[in-house]
């Protein structure tokens, strides 16, 4: 934490002091006229929705966790509404090679009173479509059951239930103005031939280049190999490496830090990194060696609901945050660092408040938040 306290103690009382970082739009990659007629005019404090308008995490007795069924045309159009730059989501192509949205590597359904298992990438469209709420009321689709981390099954129960959606139908019904932050989904524990995942990638891209028109993109993957696929299949859209940054390991060492994605970016001319928020906080003197690689960084994980957390990762440098509680950060964001642009005048008198109110934090705040941080970190 001594690190942290250097970068962070002489900047946090004064935001006059902070240097506004560059949006991963525009930095270090090549785009089609059409993007770069679309580059924001002033920097900008990206904020994006996790899976839409939030993940689901049935465990949780937060009920914002399972207000919206996550990763849904439903959850990407409740996110709309508030001043979000992106939206994330996982992608994952079907057997029969149709991208579709879905987080988990196993979809879970109950059937004759036995549990069945069944990997996305082995089911064909028309199979994965069956689960869950369908489109057509008089079919009653497969009841889905999702495990959580501790490996208990859990009833998929939210308030606000949708269907199943494919990439193509997430951008004829989610409105142009909402860039996507695509990630590329793979199996962690599977060691892939490079013809599938060129065959995952180009089934991912035909959808893109043929619906994506001027809507603002980013790739996104956990797999190596994947991001450096994606980035040589194509030019117009920005690629960025994701990691837990040493939270888990794996066999794949280019994987297990923060300090390894950001040797894997240069190494294969990505344009980004998507960190987990504790590994940022970690290791605080890597975002500037990141922002002089002319990279950018973004950053998600639990710490991105806590509003301070936020603040203070934007004043360290960090680009932008994918969170799960859209309003709550939407708004604290257009209070925190109301020099930015994210807060547009629409927002500033829905929530009364002045655009141009600084946040005014007292020695003993300034400890608290010094003192949460790490605090944090061991959840």
């Amino acid at each position: 934490m001594a690190a942290l306290k250097a970068v962070l103690a002489s900047q946090v009382p004064n935001l006059d002091q902070v240097t506004e970082v560059a949006s991963p739009i525009g930095q270090g990659f090549e785009l089609a006229n059409k993007q770069q007629q679309q580059l924001p005019r002033k920097p900008k404090f990206l904020v994006i929705g996790h899976r839409g308008n939030g993940m689901n995490k049935l465990q949780s007795p937060d009920p914002r966790m399972s207000a919206i069924k996550e990763n849904s045309i439903l959850s990407f159009n409740a996110a709309s509404r508030f001043p979000l730059d992106y939206i994330e989501f996982d992608v994952q192509v079907t057997k029969d090679g149709c991208p579709v949205i879905f987080h988990d590597d196993f979809i879970i359904a109950r059937h004759n009173g036995n549990v069945v298992e069944k990997r996305i990438t082995e089911l064909c469209l028309a199979e994965f479509l069956e689960y869950g709420p369908q489109r057509d009321c008089e079919k009653s689709g497969k009841s889905l059951l999702r495990r959580s981390k501790d490996g208990n099954l859990m009833e998929w129960n939210v308030k606000a239930d949708d269907a199943f959606c494919t990439l193509q139908e997430t951008f004829q019904l989610v409105p142009p103005a909402l860039g996507f932050n695509i990630e590329l989904k793979f199996d962690d524990y599977i060691a892939y031939p490079q013809q599938h995942l060129l065959r995952a990638l180009n089934s991912v891209l035909q959808v893109v280049f043929e619906y994506a028109q001027d809507r603002r993109i980013i790739f996104s993957s956990f797999h190596p190999d994947a991001a450096q696929l994606v980035r040589q299949l194509q030019n117009t859209y920005p690629v960025y490496f994701l990691t837990n940054g040493g939270s888990e390991i794996y066999e794949d060492v280019r994987r297990n830090s923060l300090e390894e994605a950001l040797k894997l970016s240069l190494e294969c001319g990505l344009q980004g990194i998507v960190s987990e928020a504790k590994a940022v906080f970690r290791n605080p003197m890597l975002v500037q060696k990141i922002k002089d690689s002319n990279l950018s960084l973004l950053t998600y994980g639990s710490l991105n609901n806590v509003k301070e957390a936020v603040y203070m990762q934007h004043v360290m440098g960090v680009d932008g945050v994918i969170v799960d509680f859209v309003e709550e950060i939407c708004e604290a964001v257009c209070d925190l660092i109301s020099h930015s642009s994210i807060c547009d005048e629409g927002l500033a008198q829905c929530t009364g408040r002045l655009a141009g109110t600084r946040p005014q934090f007292s020695e003993k705040e300034i400890a608290f938040l010094f003192r949460l941080i790490p605090e944090l970190i061991q959840l």
